[in-house]
């Protein structure tokens, strides 16, 4: 027999002694069971309780969708100012290609055109060694040959100098009147040649380049009138 006293709560399969719970005791690990079981809503904030209410799936989904909208919302408005910046250096580089092709052609305008107003009065010198040409021309003699040829020779010299900036003679003599380049100063009744014709030059024009210096200063043709005779130029021009 054994020593040992008799307990009602040993384990009757020989397992150990065998606790039995008292009321409290059980009541206090249902608390516990319903404590992590269910979650804990604080109804005092608003919403907390609707959003306990859904799943997490449900919630990450919609919390990605906002990240997504303010993203898209971001990039349209990066968008808007990137168009802006390209329109705006779109615009500067064409003010600055224009700036450019002025200053280029203002440039060469300058090359060209720069010394117009010189052209200018040394074509008064050209007339003035041409009438003493034609005047010298008319009382040719022996003591007056010499200096003859070196007026000649001066005036060759000025027209080829003014050749060589692009300043040349515009024709006249016999071409079809052109009010762009010649200017009339009366009208001879010819029926020899068509209407309008440049029967004498009065003054020579010239340009330079493609910019009129001056025009010519002509006499045309006209046709005569009703027994009218018609009048001849001597000379045909200068």
């Amino acid at each position: 027999m054994s020593d040992l006293p008799e307990d009602d709560n040993l384990d009757p399969e020989g397992e150990g002694p065998k606790v039995v719970a008292s009321d409290e005791l059980e009541e206090a690990l249902r608390e516990a069971t319903r404590a992590v079981g269910e979650p804990k809503v604080d109804c005092r904030s608003p919403g907390v309780a609707e959003n306990a209410a859904k799943s997490p799936d449900k919630m990450t989904i919609e919390l990605l969708s906002q990240e997504l909208q303010d993203l898209k919302n971001l990039y349209e408005e990066k968008l808007k100012e990137s168009e802006e910046q390209i329109e705006q250096h779109l615009r500067l580089q064409a003010e600055f290609e224009n700036f450019r092709r002025r200053g280029l052609k203002e440039k060469q305008e300058s090359l060209k055109f720069g010394h117009e107003n010189l052209v200018k009065d040394l074509l008064s010198v050209v007339d003035n060694l041409e009438r003493a040409l034609e005047h010298g021309a008319q009382k040719a003699g022996a003591e007056v040959k010499g200096i003859l040829d070196g007026v000649e020779l001066v005036h060759r010299e000025i027209l080829g100098a003014l050749a060589k900036h692009g300043v040349s003679e515009i024709e006249a003599n016999a071409q079809t009147f052109d009010p762009a380049v010649h200017e009339a100063m009366g009208q001879i009744p010819n029926g020899e040649v068509p209407a309008n014709t440049v029967l004498q030059v009065l003054q020579k024009g010239y340009v330079i380049h493609d910019r009129m210096l001056r025009p010519s200063r002509v006499i045309v043709s006209r046709e005569p009138a009703v027994g009218e005779a018609s009048i001849g130029v001597e000379g045909g021009g200068e």
